[in-house]
């Protein structure tokens, strides 16, 4: 191309700019004269999606027009954002033994995950060894650490300079560190190499346990002990983290998530500051965990406006710039994944994924597709790790800068987000934090009335989750399974650290062992630095983690309860359809069938027979259809004949009051406890239809769900 080329402007002034008016006058006269409303569509966050979006809706908008890297970080929190800095691949991995997290991380390492993601079992998040664990939560969900041994096991060749290191470690962060230095000093290792996050959340725990093991205050100053003692001697270390996922997953919008979020970071900072840790220490320090989901405008706003508001809230405290800076992570969340027909799983992730990165997490988990049902094999974890590969080195997302900066919707929707969060986040700080929201209820109710919109709406199938509600397949191989042998799990590692108290060698004495634990219990009072180096001792001496834990909690008051949120996948009443059913086959000896009547030629009955079929398919029915009958007896003789105990009658609303009398008396005579039920709902002919022996109706709107429930309640009995 030459200058001249180069320098010649293109004419578009030649062609007449549209008005918005004009717009909406061809839009309606699209909608055959329906008001402009019918193109919107509503939100459970109660902010409508509009069917266009302009630059006005973003003018006033200051954020959307700073750059990334610049607070309030709205494009980002690093000025050249992927391309810089590619968000960290950190695949979780759900294995209950050392050696076969060890086995899967290292291998993982090598096949395209940039970070570890330590997952820990229940009994290990509340402090306990795995011999005062009940049988079967050892190892579930998460690695099961007790010891200093079992973390040289879990972490035996990897470079934690190389790689970041994030633990979800609930309450246990302190003594956590404490077998994780332990470790490094045993292996002449800088502790300065740790990097990450060991993401201490007891608001979060409190919210999805419903108890802590501590008091609130005994946990903030753990907290204010470890971050100080983290800025000394690992500043890359974060030592707090507020966790998102008890809200999504129990059905929270997407402003609930944010303005909790932003709550429990202020109350830790708050915590923090009171227990003199300085703001931009404090702020520093804390790392926010997000759960992304199916909506996929909407989470990439939801991301954006959590840096905003953070930055918001930071500059409050009066945190300098760099403080106001929120780190990222995010993973896909499990509310919309489904245990049957999990493949679909794959594509739900794949979208989730897109949305976390062009939202600018900085690390992002994405989920196995067998992660409802049991721990990761080889493939499922591969396929996950291979979506983020693929969005980095095949979609080139490292290769762009905010992609979503300049979106009208995009940001036209952060701005809604972030208000509404606001709002209810000053709401919260009025009942007195977020601590006071989850003991009086407030959060708890709030998300439980969208959960309860979300439950109907999918009953009614007005939402969709594909394989569960709508779409099943009847032809699904057998259920995958978890095969992990729990009891023998627990037997086997509660073996393990009973001999690793007791055993009396070079590397921990058990006299060593007892004095550093009477050391530990001495130095309760004393300044936090020493305290940290204390419980490190203790664990270089021997001391297991529930030791480490038990001794630092002597004498704690009072510990919290309340009702925690209610989590369930949107698929489990589906779910739970399926296993009736398969009970039903087990019992027998035949899966429950539903025969189709269908009346007339294939355009007569194909509509609402195939609305049938995908109706009961749902519930686990195995459903005969066919091309139709041309009399009402011959259908009624082909229902008899198949032996199903259930009959859905498909045809017209036209013909019903003509086929419908003979076809039920005709099987009413022969097999009186046959459920009869009809396709569509004719508000006119409801009664009479009743009166002639049809028991239901399905039809667009009717409760999916509940129909089905009472189906197979039906032909059980």
């Amino acid at each position: 191309m030459d200058d001249t080329q180069q320098d010649e402007s293109l004419p578009f002034d030649e062609f007449p700019r549209p008005t918005f008016e004009a717009w909406q006058v061809a839009a309606v006269e699209s909608l055959g004269g329906k008001p402009l409303d019918k193109l919107t569509t509503p939100t459970y966050e109660g902010i409508p999606l509009q069917p266009l979006y302009r630059r006005e809706d973003t003018a006033s908008i200051a954020a959307a027009h700073t750059v990334p890297g610049q607070a309030p970080y709205l494009r980002g929190a690093h000025a050249a954002g992927y391309v810089e800095r590619p968000w960290a691949i950190a695949q979780e991995l759900a294995y209950g033994r050392p050696a076969a997290f060890n086995q899967a991380l290292r291998f993982d390492l090598e096949h395209g995950q940039t970070a570890v993601n330590l997952l820990l079992d229940g009994p290990t998040r509340a402090g306990k060894d795995p011999d005062a664990a009940q049988p079967g939560e050892v190892g579930r969900g998460g690695v099961s650490l007790a010891s200093v041994e079992d973390v040289a096991v879990a972490l035996k060749g990897v470079d934690l300079a190389a790689v970041p290191l994030f633990v979800r470690a609930g309450t246990v962060a302190l003594p956590l560190l404490a077998l994780l230095v332990a470790h490094l000093r045993r292996a002449g290792r800088p502790v300065s190499d740790l990097h990450g996050c060991l993401e201490d959340d007891p608001l979060g725990v409190l919210a999805h346990e419903g108890a802590l093991p501590l008091s609130l205050a005994r946990a903030y100053d753990e907290m204010a002990q470890l971050t100080l003692w983290a800025a000394h001697h690992a500043p890359r270390l974060a030592t707090v983290a507020v966790h998102t996922y008890p809200y999504h997953n129990a059905g929270a919008n997407a402003v609930q998530e944010l303005a909790f979020a932003l709550a429990t970071g202020v109350a830790y900072v708050r915590a923090l500051t009171r227990r003199e840790v300085d703001v931009n220490v404090a702020a520093a320090h804390l790392r926010f965990d997000f759960a992304v989901g199916g909506n996929f405008f909407m989470e990439i706003a939801k991301l954006r406006a959590a840096r905003l508001l953070w930055a918001q809230a930071v500059a409050a405290f009066g945190g300098n710039d760099d403080a106001q800076r929120m780190r990222l992570h995010a993973r896909t969340a499990r509310r919309n994944k489904t245990a049957v027909d999990p493949y679909a799983n794959m594509l739900r992730v794949t979208t989730e994924a897109l949305a976390a990165a062009v939202g600018g997490v900085e690390s992002l988990h994405v989920s196995p597709f067998d992660e409802p049902i049991r721990p990761p094999d080889d493939f499922s974890r591969r396929i996950a790790r291979n979506v983020q590969v693929i969005l980095q080195e095949e979609a080139h997302l490292t290769e762009v800068i905010d992609p979503a900066g300049g979106a009208y919707a995009v940001e036209a929707l952060t701005d809604q987000l972030a208000r509404e969060a606001w709002a209810l986040f000053q709401e919260v700080e009025h009942k007195g934090g977020m601590a006071e929201a989850l003991k009086d209820g407030l959060a708890q109710s709030r998300i439980a009335a969208v959960a309860d919109q979300r439950a109907a709406n999918l009953a009614k199938r007005r939402d969709v989750v594909v394989g569960a509600n709508q779409f099943a397949n009847p032809n699904e191989l057998d259920p995958l399974v978890d095969e992990t042998d729990y009891e023998a799990l627990h037997r086997e590692r509660a073996a393990q650290i009973s001999t690793y108290r007791t055993h009396d060698d070079d590397a921990g004495p058990l006299s060593a062992h007892v004095t550093a634990l009477e050391r530990l219990a001495d130095m309760m009072v004393a300044p936090p630095e020493t305290m940290v180096e204390t419980a490190i001792a203790a664990a270089l001496s021997g001391a297991s983690l529930g030791e480490i834990t038990r001794t630092l909690r002597l004498n704690d008051s009072a510990r919290p309860t309340i009702v925690p949120v209610s989590l369930k996948r949107a698929s489990e009443p589906f779910e739970a359809l399926r296993n009736k059913a398969a009970g039903y086959t087990a019992a027998h000896g035949a899966h429950p069938r539903l025969f189709l009547a269908n009346l007339g030629p294939p355009r007569q009955h194909k509509a609402r027979a195939d609305f049938a079929q995908g109706f009961f398919e749902v519930g686990g029915f195995e459903v005969l259809t066919n091309n139709g009958f041309p009399t009402p007896e011959a259908a009624a003789a082909a229902a008899l004949k198949s032996g199903a105990p259930a009959v859905v009658i498909c045809s017209t609303d036209e013909t019903y009051p003509d086929v419908v009398p003979p076809l039920a008396e005709a099987i009413r005579a022969q097999a009186p406890e046959t459920v009869i039920i009809l396709a569509g709902r004719p508000a006119e002919q409801v009664e009479a239809l009743k009166a002639t022996g049809v028991d239901e109706f399905i039809y667009f709107g009717a409760d999916c769900l509940a129909l089905n429930e009472w189906l197979i309640e039906r032909i059980s009995a």
